[in-house]
């Protein structure tokens, strides 16, 4: 008979029993971005961060906040929400992936055990919080905006296939 207990989801059953995974945070972007109203402008900060446990997981948010400090507190939030699981085999990922968001547009590819990050900016970050160890990428795009660079990147890491 199947009780209670054996229904309970992965996140449902890390609560009870009190273990939970420790995440690295890193803040990926801060700006500073302006609303202008009849009233007079409106200052407020959008930070984008990514957090990983260097296990395979992985999750990117964004939000704004009328100071740093709470704009970082509420991406790391959403962050949270949308963690996502990467298959790595061997520090590298499965097979070359691409994938684009927006204009940017990021191209994946594993390498050789020795051959170590070769990437750049926010591609880095995200695979270092993932855990690969050796994995090349090239930004087939001349978008510079972090965010779609970092979600780029993530939408091909969702591609992954063992």
């Amino acid at each position: 008979m199947i009780t209670k207990k054996d229904k309970l989801t992965k996140k449902e059953k890390e609560v009870e029993s009190g273990e939970k995974k420790k995440f690295e945070s890193q803040l990926l972007d801060l700006a500073r971005v302006v609303r202008v109203t009849g009233g007079g402008k409106h200052l407020r900060f959008r930070a984008v961060m990514v957090i990983g446990d260097k296990e395979g997981s992985v999750g990117l948010g964004i939000a704004k906040g009328k100071d740093v400090s709470q704009a970082i507190e509420k991406a790391t939030k959403v962050a949270q929400k949308k963690i996502i699981a990467v298959p790595i085999l061997e520090g590298t990922i499965p097979h070359q992936t691409e994938a684009k968001f927006g204009p940017a547009k990021v191209l994946l590819k594993p390498q050789r055990k020795g051959r170590g990050l070769v990437a750049g900016g926010a591609v880095r970050i995200i695979c270092n919080l993932v855990g690969i160890k050796n994995i090349s990428s090239k930004l087939l795009s001349k978008s510079r905006n972090k965010y779609n660079i970092a979600q780029a990147t993530i939408d091909a890491l969702k591609k992954l296939k063992t």
